[in-house]
């Protein structure tokens, strides 16, 4: 189990290392390195998502370790409370950034091996902390550094506590 605590309350996630193993120890890896700590989520779009894991308070982007393999394939749903990788349109693009599903977002599942039908794979759930999850997702945004929907009162994940 991890934990997220941001100046708007704690998140609690469950990775789902048996359906999405690359992606799991991806993000494990990144929170073991304390690479979250200090960032924001940089874009919340209501009824949709809240994307997080990439940039500083300063809207500067982290450098990231490699790309990784898609998962979308491997049955996960981009259900309400889960996590899913955040990519380009490449389909094995995915680094560190994240972003949870502020509702169920089918058309983000895989469909296809086509870059159309990748999909984001799904690699953890939100199992405590919803609220603070809503909270984001109720956030005003507006445009930042040449970036839309990011959060005005800035949202900051100050803290990663890994409990094994």
């Amino acid at each position: 189990m991890i934990i997220f605590s941001t100046n708007l309350g704690d998140i609690e996630i469950e990775l789902d290392f048996d359906k999405a193993p690359v992606s799991s120890k991806n993000f494990l890896k990144y929170c073991e390195d304390g690479f979250y700590e200090g960032t924001i989520f940089h874009r919340v779009i209501k009824g949709f998502m809240a994307q997080g894991g990439g940039f500083t308070a300063a809207m500067e982007e982290k450098p990231t370790r490699a790309a990784i393999v898609n998962e979308a394939n491997r049955g996960l749903k981009n259900l309400r409370g889960t996590l899913a990788m955040a990519r380009t349109d490449a389909p094995h693009s995915a680094t560190g950034q994240f972003f949870i599903n502020l509702a169920d977002n089918s058309f983000l599942d895989y469909t296809a091996t086509t870059n159309a039908g990748w999909g984001y794979a799904v690699f953890g759930t939100v199992t405590a902390g919803m609220d603070v999850v809503t909270k984001i997702g109720r956030a005003k945004t507006a445009t930042q550094a040449g970036h839309d929907d990011v959060p005005r009162e800035q949202i900051i994940i100050e803290k990663v506590i890994i409990n094994r």
